[in-house]
């Protein structure tokens, strides 16, 4: 159910986000007060309706944290995707609409003055970091889980959005992927173990350790809205 009720209610509604002549579909939630907006960029055949990434988002959301759960292909590109495994992997496509997103967002009434964050998963978390190197002034905070932030290529020497890397204390090859990819990031950096986690932190504990850890990184980042940190 959509809801949107008074000048700083909470809003929690599916929308649609035009780019290029297509339409994505996403879940937008933004608390009372919220401190900022968490876009998620899904990856590997995932969608908006993952179970991991909704725990977090509703994690965030508990924390004064809006949250953007979205597409990043179409219904029919999904199909194709499924067959091919070609468009998850395009990296480019992905953060130019997670990118135009961003902009989308940002135009919707009472979210222009709010800080914009990234989480992503998979490729997603590459879509979410080039992204983040061509919008500096707008993103002010990054978590990968699980991620392949090596996928960003020369985009990681332009980010100077924080960032956080998130990867199972398991799954070794991704983290020494990410291992490799922190130290071309430009700006604040760190990477953290999951201690006994695989990939998809299906363990006992493990997401719940992923969301407290995004939690705190966006709530450090993302406390303040765009004019305090021009005022500051």
């Amino acid at each position: 159910m959509n809801k949107v009720q008074g000048q700083n209610s909470t809003i929690d509604k599916e929308v649609g986000i035009p780019i290029g002549g297509r339409i994505l579909h996403g879940n937008l939630a933004v608390p009372d007060s919220a401190r900022g907006v968490v876009l998620f960029a899904h990856g590997s055949g995932s969608s908006r309706y993952s179970p991991r990434n909704r725990y977090v988002a509703q994690v965030l959301q508990e924390a004064r944290l809006g949250t953007l759960l979205m597409d990043l292909l179409t219904p029919d590109e999904e199909a194709i995707d499924a067959h091919t495994a070609a468009l998850r992997f395009d990296i480019e496509l992905l953060a130019h609409r997670l990118a135009v997103a961003t902009t989308w967002l940002l135009d919707q009434p009472q979210m222009a003055q709010l800080r914009i964050g990234y989480f992503g998963a998979s490729t997603g978390a590459a879509a979410a970091l080039v992204a983040a190197a061509e919008l500096p002034d707008v993103v002010a905070a990054v978590v990968s889980r699980g991620g392949r932030p090596d996928l960003a290529g020369e985009a990681l020497r332009h980010v100077v959005a924080p960032t956080l890397l998130i990867v199972g204390g398991k799954d070794w090859t991704v983290f020494e992927l990410n291992r490799k990819a922190l130290a071309e990031l430009a700006g604040e950096k760190r990477l953290e173990l999951v201690p006994g986690a695989s990939h998809l932190f299906e363990e006992p504990g493990a997401l719940e350790s992923v969301a407290r850890l995004a939690k705190n990184w966006f709530g450090r980042h993302l406390r303040h809205t765009i004019d305090d940190t021009q005022a500051a």
